[in-house]
C-alpha cells in the first residue's frame, strides 16, 4: 500500500463471531475429532489429542516439547513470545499454524516409534481420490481433448483455480463467450496477463506453490502438464508442504498419491498422468518441499535461498486461500486495495489462483465490492462460491 495508507492490523480471532474466532473455536476441534476417530491411535496418542483439545479449547498456547526437532526454528517464528498467552490473542495465522504442528506432536509424527512420519489427515485424503467425483472430473478430460490448444489451457487453468470445484473449470464456454460466463464467481480475472508472462516456446520456469491434496492437486498437475507440454515452460517447480500441514495441504506422498491415481485412470487422464510422471524422471517437473511452506509467516519474511529462487522464476503461482493470506498478509485490507501494491515486494511477477474462503480480499473494483456486499453482507469473502486471478509483476 501506498507509505500514506496505515495498513489495518493482522487478523486474530478475539471478537466472538468473526470468521477467525470461528475457526479456531469450532473447527480446531472438529478436526481432533476427525482425526481421532480416522485413526486407531493407541491410548497414549488419544490421551495427547484429549488433552489438545483441552489446550485449543480452554487452555494457552503450551510450548514444544525440548527434544523436538524443530524448536529453534519455532522459537524462531515466535513461539517464545506467544507461549502462555490465549489462542485467540494472537495473530490468527500464527495460532492456526501453531495447531496443526501440536496435532502432529500429539499423533507422534515427530517422535521415534510406530506412530513417527504417519500423516494423520491421510485416510480423508485417500477417501477424496476414491471418490466417484474423480472419476467424473477425469472423465471430462476425454472431451477436452479434442478442444482446441487454447481452450484446453483456459479450461486447465480454471480447473486449477476452483480445485473440487474443477468440473466448473473443465466446462467450456461457447465459441467467444466472455470468461466470466463460464465462471460467474470469477471476481477478478487477470489470466491474459498470466498467459502473456507464459509465452509459446518458453524457455523459463514456472513455480507452482500448490495448496490442497487430493482432487485439488490433480487439477494442478494437469496445468503443469499442460504447460510443459505446449512448450510454455521448459520447466516446473512445484512447492508443497514438508510435513501434513492445515488437514489437506499437499505433500510429496500427496504428489505421488495424485500421479497413481492419474497413470491408473482410463483415457486422457491416464496420458497427462504418464507424461507428469516422465516429466519428473527427466527433471523438467520437480518438487519441493521448502520448510518455509509451513512456516506461519507471510511470505514477505521468506528467506533468503527462496527469495532468490522465486526471483529466478518465469512466474511463481500461488494457488488457495491460505498462501494468498500469507502472499497478500493476512489482514482485513480495503478490498479495493491493489493487489500489485501487496505483492510489489515479491521477488519475481507472481499469480494468485484462489477460491475465497477467508476474509482476507484485495484488487477489486469498487463496483465489485459494493454489489457483493448488498447481496451478501460478508459472507461472499468466506463461502467459496468466488475466486480471483490475480497478477502482479
Amino acid at each position: 500500500m501506498p507509505d500514506t495508507a496505515p495498513a489495518p492490523p493482522v487478523l486474530r480471532a478475539d471478537r466472538t463471531g468473526s470468521f477467525p474466532h470461528g475457526v479456531l473455536a469450532e473447527r480446531h476441534p472438529a478436526i481432533i475429532r476427525q482425526v481421532r476417530e480416522s485413526t486407531p491411535y493407541d491410548p497414549d496418542r488419544r490421551r495427547a489429542l484429549d488433552a489438545l483439545l483441552a489446550q485449543c479449547t480452554h487452555g494457552v498456547v503450551a510450548p514444544l516439547p525440548t527434544d523436538a526437532p524443530d524448536l529453534s526454528r519455532w522459537r524462531d517464528w515466535g513461539l517464545n513470545t506467544h507461549t502462555g498467552q490465549s489462542w485467540f490473542d494472537l495473530p490468527w495465522l500464527w495460532s492456526e499454524s501453531y495447531f496443526y504442528r501440536l496435532l502432529l506432536q500429539a499423533t507422534g509424527y515427530f517422535t521415534p516409534g510406530p506412530w513417527h512420519g504417519i500423516d494423520p489427515f491421510r485416510p480423508a485424503k485417500l477417501a477424496e481420490l476414491d471418490a466417484p467425483g474423480t472419476d467424473e472430473e477425469l472423465a471430462a478430460l476425454d472431451a477436452l481433448a479434442g478442444r482446441p490448444a487454447d481452450e484446453r489451457s483456459r479450461a486447465l487453468l480454471h480447473g486449477s483455480l476452483w480445485g473440487n470445484r474443477a468440473d466448473l473449470g473443465f466446462r467450456l464456454s461457447a465459441e467467444g463467450a466472455d470468461t466470466r460466463d463460464a465462471a460467474p464467481g470469477l471476481l477478478a480475472d487477470d489470466s491474459d496477463v498470466l498467459w502473456s508472462l507464459l509465452p509459446p516456446s518458453g524457455t523459463g520456469t514456472l513455480c507452482l506453490v500448490a495448496d490442497n491434496a487430493g482432487r485439488e492437486l490433480i487439477p494442478d498437475l494437469l496445468l503443469i502438464a499442460d504447460l510443459l507440454d505446449r512448450g510454455r515452460v521448459a520447466r516446473a517447480v512445484l512447492h508443497v508442504k514438508p510435513y501434513p500441514y492445515y488437514v489437506s495441504d499437499a505433500t510429496t506422498a500427496d504428489v505421488l498419491d495424485a500421479l497413481r491415481r492419474l497413470t491408473s485412470a482410463p483415457g486422457a487422464a491416464a496420458a497427462y498422468g504418464r507424461r507428469l510422471w516422465t516429466a519428473m524422471t527427466d527433471g523438467r517437473l520437480t518438487v519441493r518441499a521448502h520448510r518455509f511452506s509451513a512456516a506461519p509467516l507471510p511470505y514477505a519474511e521468506m528467506p533468503d535461498d527462496l527469495r532468490a529462487e522465486f526471483a529466478a522464476a518465469t512466474l511463481t503461482v500461488v494457488k488457495g486461500d491460505l498462501n494468498y493470506r500469507r502472499l497478500v498478509g493476512d489482514r482485513r485490507w480495503p478490498p479495493t486495495t491493489p493487489f500489485a501494491d501487496l505483492t510489489a515486494y515479491f521477488p519475481g511477477p507472481v499469480a494468485a489462483l484462489r477460491t475465497l474462503k477467508s476474509e482476507v480480499v484485495c484488487g477489486l473494483d469498487a463496483a465489485t465490492e459494493a454489489t457483493l456486499t448488498a447481496a451478501e453482507g460478508d459472507h461472499w469473502r468466506t463461502a467459496g462460491t468466488h475466486a480471483l486471478i490475480q497478477v502482479g509483476r
